[in-house]
């Protein structure tokens, strides 16, 4: 592509999708900024503009909402010719037993993530194949390709993402200008854990090694220029994917204790919460986390494991 160009960023107002939406701003695009926090979004905006947009456009949206999503692109149509690409990055979690997520909780991790990720594909590609040029990125997970013990609504949600994307793939061969990415990243220093729902009675935190949202976002804007079906963030997801694959008795035998001490705060329990599933919590909403290193808090979950002893 060349010159300015429109760029649709979901989950804008935080962690990757904020990420990516400065990284499109450095490169001069026009940005169009979604999530549900207006006052968030508005945020992120200035930043984008201050980063070098050609314009960052604010359209507060839940992505679960089909109607909602339906208005969002009406409104990027109405503001720009046309849509060069949708970098598609909302997402939220929660963790705890199947079983112990409330109802309402766990749909509401699968409609954001899962139903989201539809909604938004309908759109966007509806625009792309009228156009018959456009790429859209989607955010997938190393989760979506194995199981973790205590994130069921996640795991299932990505898991969905990650056939969504080939199922796309399939169908819009025909069009060689109109390409599907699907960037799968490991762990990353985004606020989604401290903003998660959590019946497990821990909150959780980015497993090593832990990649920053700014590396995530210029891997997803990269697919607007090179774009390729399928992209892992790290090559320890590559390791952890063979395991689930290859050797899954002894996966099934490590990951239970494995993911408690390197995905857990294991220093002090918290009380049940929906998080930011069901709305958002906008003082919340960064690029960054606040979880610090993740050796030195599997180091802590180590002492704390010798003191409850």
């Amino acid at each position: 592509m060349s010159g300015p160009r429109v760029v649709v960023v979901t989950g804008a107002s935080s962690g990757i999708g904020r990420a990516a939406a400065l990284r499109a701003s450095e490169k001069g695009d026009h940005v169009v900024l979604a999530a549900r926090g207006a006052g968030s979004l508005k945020e992120a905006a200035d930043e984008c503009r201050d980063a070098g947009a050609a314009s960052a456009l604010v359209v507060p949206a839940d992505v679960g909402d089909d109607a909602a999503v339906e208005e969002l692109f009406a409104r990027v149509r109405r503001t720009h010719p046309g849509v060069d690409a949708v970098v598609h990055a909302a997402g939220v979690v929660a963790y705890g037993r199947t079983e112990d997520v409330p109802a309402e909780v766990f749909e509401g991790v699968l409609r954001t993530n899962l139903v989201g990720s539809i909604n938004v594909s309908r759109h966007a590609i509806r625009i792309f194949r009228a156009q018959e040029s456009g790429t859209l990125v989607l955010t997938g997970s190393v989760i979506g390709h194995i199981a973790v013990p205590s994130m069921s609504p996640y795991v299932l949600s990505k898991w969905g993402v990650r056939a969504l994307a080939r199922q796309l793939q399939v169908e819009n061969r025909d069009l060689k200008d109109v390409h599907i990415s699907y960037v799968a990243p490991g762990g990353v220093d985004t606020p989604i854990y401290e903003q998660a729902a959590t019946y497990d009675g821990f909150l959780g935190r980015p497993p090593p090694p832990v990649a920053s949202p700014e590396k995530v976002g210029r891997i997803a804007v990269r697919q607007l220029d090179h774009p390729r079906a399928r992209t892992q963030v790290n090559l320890s997801n590559h390791v952890i994917r063979a395991g689930f694959t290859v050797v899954p008795h002894v996966y099934d035998l490590l990951v239970g204790p494995l993911f408690r001490f390197v995905a857990m705060d294991g220093t002090k329990r918290v009380g049940p919460t929906e998080g930011n599933v069901l709305a958002s919590v906008e003082e919340g909403n960064h690029v960054r986390g606040t979880q610090g290193n993740p050796f030195a808090g599997i180091v802590r979950n180590g002492i704390a494991a010798v003191r409850r002893r």
